[in-house]
């Protein structure tokens, strides 16, 4: 069984919207806009690009990321991973960044029984509430930003669900603030009393 990954830039509030200057969002490019920059706080995103089995992406994710990875020099790894996109609405792949479309978060459980390294979600805010919400979701990446965006899409849904625990596997502060937690998802019931 694969493992899922959802690796994400977030604010100490939540908000993971547009981290990099996408378009539409008051606060768009927030983690260079607001904090300083230090090499150090980003290893951990070499380290995903080294060890994934494939990306799994959102529609919009993916739309954004298409026209834009095939020509970076920086994670050209990703070019030569298998990519899956879901989608309801998407009709056919984007010919420069090839990648196969899945119709649900059913077909996701499903490609997590395959065999292959981890499945990797960049970006992706809808797909990855929705992986979280149905169980998949095996570990968590995150770089924390010093920030207090106040509105603006969220890393978790608000959907009613039972308490999910999670285990602290690796953390690091750094000089600019930014805090990087790893955690597994701990696939045991939480005890409410």
């Amino acid at each position: 069984m694969r493992t899922l990954i959802i690796t994400a830039f977030v604010s100490a509030d939540g908000v993971m919207e547009a981290p990099g200057g996408e378009q539409g969002y008051r606060n768009s490019g927030w983690t260079f806009r607001f904090v300083k920059h230090d090499d150090k706080a980003y290893e951990i995103k070499g380290r995903e690009e080294n060890e994934a089995g494939a990306l799994l992406l959102g529609r919009k994710s993916y739309e954004a990321f298409a026209p834009i990875w095939p020509e970076m020099k920086d994670f050209a790894r990703y070019n030569t991973l298998p990519r899956y996109v879901v989608s309801r609405t998407l009709e056919q792949d984007d010919e420069r960044w090839p990648a196969t479309i899945l119709r649900s978060v059913e077909d996701v459980a499903k490609l997590k029984e395959t065999e292959g390294g981890p499945l990797l979600v960049h970006g992706s805010g809808e797909l990855g509430a929705a992986l979280a919400d149905a169980g998949l979701v095996d570990r968590y990446h995150l770089l924390v930003f010093p920030l207090l965006l106040g509105s603006g899409k969220r890393l978790f849904s608000n959907a009613e669900h039972d308490a999910t625990k999670l285990a602290v596997v690796e953390q690091e502060v750094y000089d600019n603030g930014i805090i990087k937690v790893v955690y597994d998802v701990v696939r045991e019931p939480v005890k409410t009393e």
